[in-house]
């Protein structure tokens, strides 16, 4: 009999994280999880959308940072997830304090003590099903207060993860968590495949909000009262007349230890359950691992975009806008964005982290400009940039509305593609159509907004000495923006 069909299993999804392993296609402000990597929708999406299906499931609880709001939420809502529950970081103080947040938050909200599974928005599994039955399995054991984690059963002797050496088997698709592991070198990790119990380390977890906040209570005591002090003051952000975002208090959370949920509390707890789950998951940490999962051509070549191969084998060739031709390339990995072009070896790209470091020390816009960004009223993409001038595709959605605002370094001019624009200029407002185009001064108070029933499509050309997108007074917003 499942005890737990009145008690809600609530998914909570830690979208933090840079991924800079994964440059250039990730960046600061549009890591990973925000990517399509492994099909047409994000790592977020694909999160949320394995979910469905498995009993009791509720709707995710998010957590991300500050710069990544409008990004989640928007891609949730193309998801199905209309009105998300979005939890907002202000400074990163690793999982074990954002899942005790969650927690505290849930057990708040319904008042009750649901089950938690958490999970990494950007994780991928080629076999879901097996993903959701395994879940579903580990819901008996939550329900009889243990920490349940999920060790991935290897699949070769893997020196990129951590691994979990499981103990007592409780004949019920369990074991005792006997131990973490760090990750080891290549003669250990195939020791522990010819050993057996040992498992990869995969950060998912399942179980009761209470036992959670108990056991946290109990090895780290200060965090868990930081973290409570940041959640009885967390704020809600009004947007359009919706709660979308719940901001922990900054203050009290930056006064919160630092620490992930292994070493707080799994390590420590005599509560440890280890489930096994064979779904063909990765943490697609690096190209390599996303090469891995990745469909193949007959010469062991994974392409996606505008890419010709001949004569090559083994490589990873992605390209997000000009042709690229891979001819005699073994082993290597070739990514072409609209600003940069990676060229690697597929058994070197875990040292691609060591380039963007050297882009930071540069103060590279490399590192973090990103080309598409999300807003509260839409979004936008960077077609073209040069050192004056810059280029964007703006769509507004329907009630949309950009602030009211001026520039101090720049002027713009706005051409219409498609839909209706209420724009105010100055003490001006007009209503123009497609083919009309306004410009808009050096300094001069401007507004854009939506006021149809179809998305704004919108041209924007930016000339000046200074184009960052911190060249921005906001003198109005409904969105609460300063």
């Amino acid at each position: 009999m499942n005890h737990g069909q009145h008690v809600p299993l609530v998914p909570v999804i830690l979208a933090g994280g840079e991924g800079t392993r994964l440059w250039p296609l990730a960046r600061a402000q549009y890591p990973k999880q925000f990517l399509p990597l492994v099909s047409d929708k994000t790592m977020l999406q694909e999160t949320v959308l394995r979910l469905r299906g498995i009993p009791g499931i509720a709707e995710p609880l998010v957590i991300c940072n500050e710069t990544h709001r409008f990004t989640a939420a928007a891609q949730l809502a193309e998801a199905g997830i209309a009105s998300p529950f979005v939890m907002l970081e202000p400074c990163g103080r690793n999982t074990a304090p954002a899942i005790a947040a969650a927690a505290l938050c849930l057990c708040g909200k319904t008042g009750g003590d649901p089950l938690m599974v958490v999970l990494a928005a950007d994780s991928a599994f080629q076999d879901p099903e097996a993903f959701r039955k395994t879940v579903a399995s580990a819901v008996e054991p939550a329900l009889a207060g243990r920490l349940v984690t999920f060790g991935i059963v290897p699949s070769r002797p893997e020196t990129g993860y951590g691994y979990i050496k499981a103990g007592k088997d409780s004949g019920a698709g369990w074991f005792a968590l006997d131990s973490f592991r760090e990750k080891p070198d290549a003669e250990t990790a195939a020791a522990y495949l010819r050993e057996g119990g040992y498992f990869w380390n995969s950060g998912m977890f399942l179980f009761r909000a209470s036992v959670y906040l108990s056991e946290l209570e109990k090895f780290a005591p200060d965090m868990l009262a930081a973290v409570r002090a940041a959640v009885e003051k967390m704020a809600g952000d009004s947007v359009s007349g919706t709660q979308d975002f719940h901001r922990l208090d900054a203050a009290e959370f930056s006064r919160c230890p630092a620490d992930s949920i292994d070493y707080a509390v799994m390590e420590k707890t005599a509560l440890g359950a280890v489930v096994p789950m064979d779904a063909g998951w990765s943490d697609v940490g690096s190209f390599d691992s996303l090469w891995e999962i990745s469909p193949k051509d007959a010469d062991g070549n994974a392409v996606r975009g505008n890419v010709l191969v001949h004569n090559s084998s083994g490589s990873l060739v992605f390209s997000e806008k000009r042709l690229v031709a891979a001819v005699g390339c073994r082993d290597l990995v070739v990514v072409e964005t609209r600003d940069a072009v990676l060229v690697a070896d597929k058994n070197a790209s875990q040292d691609i982290k060591r380039v963007v470091a050297v882009l930071k020390e540069r103060n590279r816009s490399e590192v973090d400009d990103p080309q598409v960004g999300f807003r509260p009223w839409g979004c936008y993409d960077s077609i073209e940039k040069g050192s004056r001038y810059r280029v964007k595709h703006i769509t507004v959605k329907p009630g949309g509305k950009l602030s009211l605002q001026l520039h101090h370094h720049r002027s713009e001019h706005w051409i219409i593609v498609s839909g209706t624009a209420r724009v105010r200029k100055g003490d001006e407002i007009m209503l123009m159509t497609e083919n009309q185009s306004v410009f808009i001064p050096v300094g001069m108070l401007h507004s854009l907004e939506n006021p149809g029933k179809i998305p704004l499509d919108v041209i924007e050309v930016q000339s000046g000495a200074y184009l960052e997108e911190d060249d921005i007074t906001r003198v109005e917003d409904e969105y609460g923006r300063c």
